[in-house]
């Protein structure tokens, strides 16, 4: 078995060689602009760029024109809530989410509290799960839009998002969802789900960096979206720049290779395993988020009395993290952890093992020893 070992798959995963192959010529053979539809190189990237925009939107349920093509997640929740912020003036004072939200929806809510608007946050219980009673009771006549992550980069959690949607649509209340980590093995259903805006990217499906989607509901309700990228009008007037062709392509090849019950089954077993090595080999270790409710390939982990960073420096070869890699810039503890209950030290002593794609049972056990060697010499 070859090293190094890569288990951070909730931070990014490796591109399938099969869209790798997909997008290549569209980088040397067909990379005409798919805006010049003045002649064929132009027109043969446009239908490129269609014909991926309707398998991204067949891969969670949605009619191709409700999707609109950004740079990832991030730039889709910037245009979800701001756009949505924007589009419905004094009509959208109040906003809701939850605690264990992505750093980029949680910024995005202090900066509309900056310009006047009302944020609810609300708190989880310890296993990393909002109460959708409490959004129920959260919910006034001014209430635009409610944001709850499918489920939690950092400890796996998958919050309720059906009950979730169907209190929505009955208090007549858009439903933004950010569905990245949900996709590979979950799956995404905006019907089933009760969605309006759903945001994904390519990089946590096996795709490339640097692409992503925002499905943006046409009826019931039409969702009303003001534009945060402006210019040449690209992407129906809701996001200009010139598009990521070779990008676009690989999403919608990444999309059409998910399977996520079959991914989900398999990468549940792989982490059972990872769980009972580590559980036997280190007493005390204990695992955090929700047991019933959660991500299949995530292992987010606490070892009392071991800092997380002195097990990662002796693992080397082995690449896990302590954390979410959307916020290693910042010294704070994780917002998440804090969430839950976990105290500063708790927090530093936790580690997150995500399992992916190309994982093997044989990885799993060497893992598990390393990670276990790696902890007993702290």
């Amino acid at each position: 078995m070859g090293l190094p070992i890569y288990m951070d798959n909730h931070a990014t995963t490796r591109t399938d060689p099969r869209v790798v192959e997909r997008m290549l010529p569209y980088f040397s053979e067909h990379y005409g602009n798919a805006a010049s539809r003045d002649h064929s190189y132009g027109r043969r990237a446009e239908a490129a760029v269609e014909a991926a925009r309707g398998r991204v939107a067949a891969s969670i349920g949605a009619q191709a024109p409700e999707i609109v093509f950004t740079s990832g997640a991030t730039e889709a929740n910037n245009l979800a809530l701001f756009g949505v912020a924007e589009a419905y003036g004094e009509e959208g004072e109040h906003f809701i989410t939850q605690a264990t939200e992505h750093p980029s929806v949680l910024a995005i809510f202090r900066r509309l509290e900056e310009r006047g608007r009302r944020v609810t946050i609300l708190p989880v219980d310890g296993a990393g799960l909002v109460d959708p009673d409490a959004i129920r009771r959260a919910l006034t006549e001014r209430t635009v839009l409610v944001s709850v992550m499918a489920v939690n980069h950092e400890i796996g959690s998958r919050q309720p998002i059906e009950e979730i949607g169907a209190l929505c649509k009955e208090a007549g209340v858009l439903l933004h969802c950010d569905a990245t980590q949900a996709l590979s093995t979950q799956g995404v259903d905006v019907g089933a789900w009760g969605v309006d805006l759903v945001s994904c990217s390519g990089h946590k499906i096996y795709g490339p960096k640097g692409v992503g989607a925002l499905y943006v509901r046409r009826k019931g309700p039409r969702v009303a979206l003001l534009p945060r990228i402006l210019g040449g009008g690209h992407e129906r007037g809701r996001r200009s720049g010139t598009l990521n062709v070779p990008g676009i392509v690989g999403l919608a090849e990444a999309c059409a290779l998910l399977d996520p019950a079959a991914e989900g089954a398999r990468l549940d077993g792989l982490t059972e395993r990872l769980w009972e090595l580590l559980r036997a080999g280190l007493p005390g270790v204990r695992r955090n988020g929700s047991r019933d409710r959660r991500h299949p390939g995530n292992l987010h982990i606490t070892l009392d009395g071991t800092e997380s960073a002195a097990i990662l420096t002796r693992l080397g070869d082995v690449a896990i993290s302590s954390g979410a890699a959307c916020a290693t810039a910042s010294r704070k503890p994780s917002h998440v952890l804090q969430a839950v209950g976990l105290s500063a030290e708790e927090a530093k002593s936790s580690l997150r093992i995500g399992l992916g794609r190309f994982n093997t049972a044989d990885e799993v056990d060497i893992a598990a020893r390393k990670i276990i060697d790696a902890a007993q010499q702290s």
